[in-house]
């Protein structure tokens, strides 16, 4: 699209966030929570809404909420009830659904995000409600007929609403990411939207730069992943300025996302208000939270990735790629704090886990969780290269892959089992810096003759006479002083 066109247009987006909590059971039922099950397996009288029978609040649920309102600098409800929510959907057994419409847990508050170019914003949260998820309906390709499974219906959710705040497909990538890390650093949820345990719906509209009032909301649905909530953002957002161009009528509707394509299509038209005939769950008590409460869960609390972010920048000198990189998931954080408190050498201790241990992670499929070698073993490592005993080299090529093999060794042993402890003294060095200079006489005259450049080529001889175990700083000394005689 031309870019005068779009810079006439201001982009207003809206999310919201479903975040499907990790409780062992549902929101107001014993039912399981476990995924993957067979349909229909997960549910009793009480998800299927029998007369009869009465919910009780699970109060993990409770705790989560609180916990996650802490994390997003919310205000806690301290007196809420429950409310129906009434509409009717094949996958929602009880024609209503249980949530919270007059008093959410938490009430504004903001997620910190931090964009490409190191901009950082706050996006202003409206508020984060604790409701029940609904079932799943299954369409069959091929079939007429639509199948539903209710294991999901009843599970524990958490919708986070943002105010009309975010500008840009970036700004919600950046949004959509900041959550995911941050329901995972608390352990609520985890964050994996292609099962559907986070899933986001985009209000987008479009308004000239110059308007005073919103332009007509599209509620854009299916985003499987936080890539594709961007992609459909662009998407919508070009549709929408096209459509305004031509002079036709952005209608209020509901659209899904089609991935392949890369493009959305009506679902359904939307009121301008929907009529979900709120009232009071008469079957819940309210619920009380009190500020005792709120301080033992903040106590509880683990550093947040942005909070860390800053403290790897701020306290341990690193660059902002490698604070991002290291705060991407607590097990990589984790593991850098416990391998920051053994060695001074942060740099090193983050290029280890960027570099060989990320490569291994990667090549064995598996999770920094499952790594075999402790902090220590690699703060041994880096000890061993800083005091010169090993070359980087050898100790990324040699030492990590065998530790990696028997972490019941530490460092130096293997080193001394491999017989790649590099030689420091002088008077052992010399002798084999004398035997090259000696065999390269031609080299040696081009050296004084100005060809300093030759150093490199004189040191590779040295390491490969000696199989890498003289010290490359005392060598390169040694042969720089010999040269100049």
């Amino acid at each position: 699209m031309d870019e005068a066109i779009r810079s006439k247009y201001r982009v207003v987006i809206g999310l919201e966030v479903h975040i499907q909590l990790q409780t062992e059971s549902k929101i107001f039922v014993g039912d399981s929570t476990t995924f993957g099950k067979s349909p229909n397996t997960n549910i009793n009288v009480i998800t299927l809404g029998h007369p009869g029978t009465m919910p009780k609040l699970n109060e993990k649920v409770v705790e989560y909420a609180v916990k996650l309102g802490i994390a997003c600098n919310s205000h806690i409800s301290r007196y809420q009830i429950f409310d129906r929510k009434n509409y009717f959907y094949p996958d929602l057994p009880k024609g209503y659904q249980i949530t919270q419409d007059t008093s959410p847990v938490c009430v504004r508050g903001y997620v910190p995000i931090r964009l490409k170019d190191g901009t950082e914003k706050e996006i202003k949260l409206t508020k984060i409600h604790m409701e029940e998820d609904a079932g799943k309906s299954i369409h069959l390709e091929g079939e007429t007929d639509t199948l539903v499974d209710y294991n999901r219906a009843g599970v524990a959710l958490l919708e986070m609403v943002t105010d009309p705040v975010i500008g840009t497909a970036e700004e919600a990538y950046a949004f959509v990411s900041e959550v995911r890390k941050i329901v995972r650093y608390l352990g609520i949820c985890d964050g994996n939207m292609e099962e559907g345990s986070m899933r986001c719906d985009a209000n987008i509209s479009i308004m000239l730069k110059d308007a005073t009032e919103f332009g007509k909301k599209v509620e854009v649905k299916n985003m499987n992943s936080i890539r594709n909530v961007a992609r459909a953002i662009e998407h919508e957002v070009e549709r929408q300025i096209i459509e305004t161009e031509k002079g036709n009528e952005v209608f209020s509707e509901t659209r899904t996302f089609d991935a392949d394509k890369g493009t959305t299509a009506g679902m359904r038209t939307k009121e301008e208000l929907n009529d979900y005939r709120y009232f009071p769950e008469p079957d819940l008590s309210p619920l009380e939270v009190t500020d005792a409460y709120i301080d033992e869960l903040k106590s509880q609390m683990p550093s947040l990735p942005h909070e860390l972010y800053e403290k790897f920048m701020k306290e341990y000198k690193l660059p902002e790629y490698d604070s991002a990189f290291l705060t991407e998931t607590k097990a990589t954080a984790d593991y850098f704090e416990s391998l920051g408190s053994l060695t001074h050498n942060h740099k090193s201790a983050s290029n280890w886990i960027m570099g060989p241990i990320k490569g291994f992670l990667n090549d064995k499929g598996i999770s920094i969780e499952e790594f075999p070698v402790k902090p220590e073993g690699i703060a041994e490592l880096i000890g061993l290269v800083d005091e010169g005993k090993v070359s980087h080299t050898i100790a990324s090529q040699k030492l990590f892959p065998y530790l990696a093999e028997h972490s019941d060794m530490n460092a130096l042993q293997v080193a001394e089992k491999l017989n790649v402890l590099q030689d420091s003294d002088s008077d052992s060095i010399q002798p084999i810096i004398d035997e090259v200079l000696a065999g390269l006489p031609e080299k040696v005259q081009e050296y004084k003759k100005g060809k300093k450049g030759l150093v490199g080529m004189f040191m590779g001889e040295v390491m490969k006479r000696s199989n890498g175990k003289v010290d490359p700083k005392v060598a390169n000394k040694l042969i720089r002083e010999s040269l100049e005689q």
